[in-house]
């Protein structure tokens, strides 16, 4: 179907009827606008990025910025943030898929996180199905039928809506602007905003969005650009926008503050996105013989470096008048297993506990049946108040706190075959368009994956990387368990129903990235090439 696409714009996909009504002349105009903006600059963060690591690599550890001291030692707020977010006890999170919007919607969190990044496959359909759900839905007309005959319908009270767009570092390669690709965050936000915000002004709750993996306060600033732009552009006053940055890179930890204050007239304050976080140390550190984390399930956020970084951010967000929102705990809900469950439910109420107490203001759950856990837990902190903003957390957090990566053991056989597993079972279900998987017994998305294959990769690579019954982890050990591990995903796979077309591919791609000399950036840059 042919559309009328402004001078310079291409779309190398297939346009469906109902993707007429979002990618119109205008909407695809302004994000060719963002585009021709803010492209030059994107590519410039990025090899900044590039760069940063090879210091690290090279021995360099991060530090604070002292060119940004005055910003750290001033006295300054971010502006207050509206009515609609002044009460996040409970944000659930998850992709754009219709039925998932209506139950988040309605499953009785304070607010909701919809993605368009980790927990969603960014596939073109996914992508732009995703923007017709959210139109229906902020104007109240999205239901959704199931093979069963079940109708899913939005109630009389939701929770209030907030937009994760892709990272910086992803492109939409279906779309360009004079020949280039266009920015996946800004394509994303481009076309949520220019449809909805004046829709969500006159709704009372909105325009606000979820910033993810940002490295350095400076790309905090594009993104403020890109707002101030966005509103100028529809003639909306600046700072209508609102904004929660993801702390989700141990570079970002040491500038929260700057980031905080680059977005001060937009921000909703920093969320602690530990499993991103956790992927982030690996990554950074890859090269460095001192640094070996042990496998996923020792790495809670009990451990030094973990617990440093939480009640940094609190710290951070309070002194400066912001929300601090905790983290994802992985932990579902688990049917058919009443003992699993009870033990499942502990924990999320342990990470609740946990951040309430420490001061966090709410808190993240992937599942709609975790809602009421996690409400409880802040409530008995809270109390009727909608937040603890007032609450200072007390010490000095710094480098020494968060580049002190323990433990490093165990690791295990089995923790290695869980992370092969893992990875194969995700990459499988993300090539087949699903972005948010269960897995055993946790949610896993592509931050979780991403530590699966960062930690093969480096146990083969480091000195330390030595199993708990003394043998090295190596290519060799490695490679037949990928082979042994694809068996038993299948196997899984094939006894829920569903096609395995995908899996012997994600193999393939698991051993690229978890055995190649040369340490492969993000997962999801390759499997994104991949895909259709």
């Amino acid at each position: 179907m042919a559309l009328n696409l402004p001078a310079g714009v291409q779309i190398n996909a297939p346009i469906k009827p109902e993707y007429e009504s979002i990618l119109t002349h205008d909407a695809l105009a302004f994000v060719a606008k963002l585009h021709r903006a803010f492209e030059a600059r994107r590519q410039e963060l990025l090899q900044a990025r590039v760069a940063r690591q090879a210091r690290i690599d090279a021995g360099e550890m991060p530090d604070f910025l002292p060119e940004t001291k005055a910003i750290r030692e001033g006295d300054w707020k971010v502006a207050p943030v509206p009515a609609a977010l002044q009460c996040r006890r409970v944000e659930i999170t998850g992709p754009v898929e219709a039925k998932m919007i209506i139950n988040a919607f309605n499953s009785g969190a304070d607010s909701y996180m919809t993605d368009f990044e980790d927990s969603n496959s960014p596939n073109w359909d996914n992508q732009i199905q995703g923007q017709v759900n959210l139109y229906k839905a902020i104007r109240r007309e999205l239901s959704f039928k199931n093979e069963a005959g079940k109708e899913y319908k939005l109630n009389d009270k939701i929770a209030t809506l907030q937009i994760r767009p892709r990272g910086w570092h992803l492109d939409e390669k279906h779309v360009t602007v004079d020949g280039q690709r266009v920015s996946g965050g800004l394509f994303d936000f481009g076309l949520v905003f220019f449809h909805n915000a004046k829709e969500q002004i006159a709704r009372g709750a909105g325009p606000f969005y979820y910033l993810p993996k940002m490295e350095s306060h400076l790309e905090a600033r594009l993104w403020n650009d890109a707002f101030v732009m966005a509103q100028e552009h529809i003639g909306m006053p600046q700072g209508t926008i609102k904004a929660t940055v993801l702390i989700e890179t141990i570079l970002a930890t040491f500038e929260m503050e700057e980031i905080l204050y680059e977005l001060r007239e937009h921000s909703a304050g920093l969320n602690a996105g530990r499993w991103d976080y956790i992927f982030s140390c690996i990554k950074k550190f890859k090269k460095n013989k001192d640094f070996c984390l042990a496998q996923r399930g020792a790495i809670t956020m009990e451990v030094p470096f973990m617990r440093g970084y939480a009640l940094a951010l609190v710290q951070a967000c309070h002194k400066r008048g912001a929300p601090a929102m905790g983290g994802m705990s992985a932990l579902i809900p688990i049917k058919n297993d009443p003992v699993a469950n009870e033990k499942a439910l502990a924990g999320i109420r342990h990470d609740k506990t946990r951040d309430a107490n420490d001061g966090f203001d709410g808190g993240w759950v992937a599942h709609p049946g975790l809602v009421p856990i996690a409400m409880e837990e802040f409530v008995k902190v809270l109390g009727d108040k909608p937040n603890q903003f007032e609450k200072q957390v007390s010490g000095n957090f710094g480098p020494a706190q968060w580049l002190d990566f323990q433990p490093t053991t165990p690791i295990t056989e089995a923790g290695l075959r869980n992370n092969i597993n893992v990875g194969i079972h995700y990459l499988g279900s993300w090539l087949a368009g699903n972005g948010c998987v269960p897995i055993h017994n946790l949610m896993e998305d592509a931050a979780t994956a991403e530590i699966s294959r960062s930690q093969v990769w480096q146990w083969v690579v480091s000195p330390k990387g030595v199993l708990d019954d003394g043998r090295k982890v190596t290519v060799e050990m490695v490679r037949p368990m990928i082979a042994e591990e694809l068996a038993k995903v299948k196997a899984t796979v094939t006894a829920q129903g569903e096609d395995t077309a995908t899996y012997d591919q994600a193999a393939v791609i698991f051993d690229k990235m978890s055995l190649t000399p040369e340490y492969p950036e993000f997962l999801t840059l390759p499997l994104y090439e991949a895909m259709a």
